[in-house]
């Protein structure tokens, strides 16, 4: 049916350009106008007039009237104006001729609108966050996300689909605090993601108990072994590094049982490098602001809150990444459009960095 309304429509501006003069309605307008009757008996598609009165400057009955009359397709059996409506009314026979011979030719492709070809979509989809097990909401983005890859590339796309880890933050700093003072490789070799998040559980309840006292060591120390992983420490890089893979192994286990597979990994922590000269382009547009220490972007001009570029300490946080990543992406692959799959309580945190990449000039 697809196709035939596409037919129609270029049938219709030829109609309008000859009745009407040129350069009025596009076959796109015209197919947007394009409506499928509520009663069938008025016909199996009907194009409004109304909504061509005001360009045609003419009334809704005369339009139709002489459309009816312009209009000549093998794959109706009827085209009557009735009211200002033009009334189309299908030739099952020529229909079904035509929709058998195009299966036998397209095949697998029957039904897509190839409007895809030569254009690249990028998604971002599942993106769990390392060393926390892999929950029914990373579930959701997974199937949604691949879903649309799937469907863009019956569309004709080429798509590049990314698992963008939550590889990186502060939460390793806590975590390698953890692991050097209670931490057993043997344990967490052989009980993975589980393991991590004990371990995370417990630093984050040993905080939370000092700030209860007024203390902030263990809060302190978290920071700074953070700090020292962003600088390239090697001993905590390394550790670093062997979460992610235990982590990895985890949710291999349900991208197998999915038969979901990504053209990239990389997480976070891969554009550490790319950030700075995305921090630097925004003081050179004079967007960054220092708030008590922090960089920000200032978005009250937009009603929304300032958006964090970085910490006071320096350390970077989510829209720094995101921001790099974008970039990055951009470059590598020259995509036409970029899809990200994630909960709706980010939104925020999306129309926030999507503002300053627009300020940003990109």
């Amino acid at each position: 049916m697809l196709t035939l309304k596409k037919k129609t429509a270029d049938i219709l501006e030829a109609a309008v350009k000859a009745g009407f003069g040129e350069g009025i309605l596009s076959a796109a307008d015209i197919f947007a106008m394009l409506e499928y009757p509520p009663d069938r008996s008025m016909g199996d598609l009907a194009l409004p007039c109304f909504k061509l009165s005001k360009a045609l400057r003419r009334s809704p009955v005369q339009i139709a009237d002489a459309l009816a009359a312009a209009v000549k397709c093998e794959e109706f059996s009827e085209v009557s104006a009735i009211n200002g409506y033009l009334n189309f009314k299908i030739n099952p026979a020529s229909f079904a001729t035509r929709v058998v011979s195009d299966v036998e030719r397209l095949g697998d492709k029957y039904g897509s609108p190839m409007d895809g070809v030569g254009k690249t979509v990028v998604l971002d989809y599942s993106s769990p966050n390392v060393a926390k097990p892999f929950h029914i909401g990373h579930l959701g983005t997974t199937v949604i996300g691949h879903s649309l890859k799937l469907l863009h590339e019956f569309a004709g796309y080429k798509c590049v689909g990314i698992n963008y880890l939550g590889d990186w933050g502060t939460q390793f700093g806590k975590l390698i605090v953890a692991y050097k003072m209670w931490g057993d490789k043997a344990l967490i070799e052989e009980g993975g993601v589980d393991e991590l998040v004990k371990l995370y559980v417990k630093i984050n309840n040993a905080i939370k108990d000092e700030e209860e006292q007024g203390i902030t060591t263990l809060a302190d120390q978290s920071r700074a072994e953070f700090k020292k992983l962003e600088e390239a420490d090697e001993d905590n890089l390394a550790l670093w590094r062997w979460f992610v893979s235990v982590s990895l192994e985890e949710y291999q286990k349900t991208y197998k049982q999915l038969d979901i597979e990504f053209d990239s990994y990389k997480g976070e922590s891969f554009y550490t490098d790319k950030m700075p000269a995305q921090v630097q382009l925004l003081r050179d547009k004079g967007l960054l602001e220092i708030d008590d220490g922090a960089s920000i972007v200032n978005l009250e001009k937009w009603n929304m809150p300032v958006c964090l570029i970085l910490k006071r300490d320096g350390s970077t946080l989510y829209p720094t990444r995101d921001i790099a990543a974008a970039v990055y992406r951009k470059g590598e692959y020259a995509f036409d459009k970029a899809i990200y799959v994630t909960s709706a309580q980010q939104s925020l945190h999306f129309a926030q960095w999507f503002k300053v990449v627009e300020l940003m000039g990109y």
